[in-house]
């Protein structure tokens, strides 16, 4: 597999359901799950936009929760594992700069802005605590090695959880370049391949969208700090209702082109 392959996601051109930012609400994400076992039909695939974790409380249950949706997917007759794809968020790429904390410049200042931007809730559920790491990082690099290095330990002793973490893909597209699914943000003025942070942190890229994105059709987003439900322009939709922050969580059903066909909300 190339690293663009490791990196992207390529989807059939046909129905594609695409689920918003979910932040560790493990009930609304079994609510939405019910939903789409019925909807989800022969054909069909369904793409994760990120932020499985931070903010709610019920990161593993949330983990758990899509694995065996996973599972239950491809019990069904005609569906492939590139059939659902998981897209890393914010709150991902976080958690594995998390656990390289070690080689940040300055580790507890980078541990409290991640903790800004919702992560405590993720450390605690995978058994460790910010202060522990503060304590850690203050006595040496060797003792932050070793807080991370047990923090990786702790989430490998979690069925899938290790391995769901390792398959998180930057973006996805369908083979006819039709729809480009994202997690929070785009560079309009960047290639694919050279967006980097752009994924998790270029909103504004995307909000200044006014033409088709490198022939893309349509780009889809699935987490917008202002959380306005579902919201669409003649070339991008945004999908988050603010779930992990009291409101609700979104998914949309989309064909050719980007078209938006029917939404959820739980």
């Amino acid at each position: 597999m190339s690293s663009e392959q490791r990196i992207f996601a390529t989807l059939r051109e046909g129905r594609i359901w695409a689920v918003a930012a979910i932040h560790g609400q493990a009930d609304r994400l079994a609510a939405l799950h019910r939903h789409l076992a019925q909807a989800f039909q022969p054909g069909d695939q369904l793409v994760y936009l990120g932020n499985y974790s931070g903010h709610g409380l019920a990161v593993r249950d949330c983990i758990d929760e899509l694995l065996v949706f996973r599972r239950t997917l491809l019990a069904k007759p005609g569906v492939d594992c590139g059939d659902v794809v998981f897209l890393r968020g914010a709150q991902e790429e976080m958690w594995q700069k998390l656990l390289q904390l070690q080689f940040a410049p300055n580790p507890v200042q980078v541990l409290q802005w991640m903790v800004g931007q919702g992560i405590e809730p993720t450390i605690e559920a995978y058994g460790a605590t910010v202060e522990e790491a503060i304590l850690a990082a203050r006595d040496g690099t060797l003792s932050l090695t070793r807080w991370t290095s047990q923090l990786r330990q702790n989430l490998r002793s979690y069925d899938g959880h290790n391995a769901l973490m390792s398959v998180l893909r930057h973006a996805a597209f369908t083979t006819q370049s039709s729809a480009l699914f994202v997690h929070a943000g785009i560079d309009p003025q960047r290639p694919l391949s050279a967006q980097s942070d752009s994924f998790w942190w270029g909103a504004a890229g995307f909000d200044a969208l006014n033409e088709p994105y490198a022939g893309y059709q349509r780009v889809i987003r699935g987490f917008d700090r202002r959380h306005p439900g579902l919201v669409e322009s003649p070339f991008s939709v945004t999908l988050d209702g603010g779930c992990g922050f009291g409101g609700t969580l979104l998914a949309g059903l989309f064909g050719p082109g980007g078209h938006l066909i029917t939404s959820i909300e739980v």
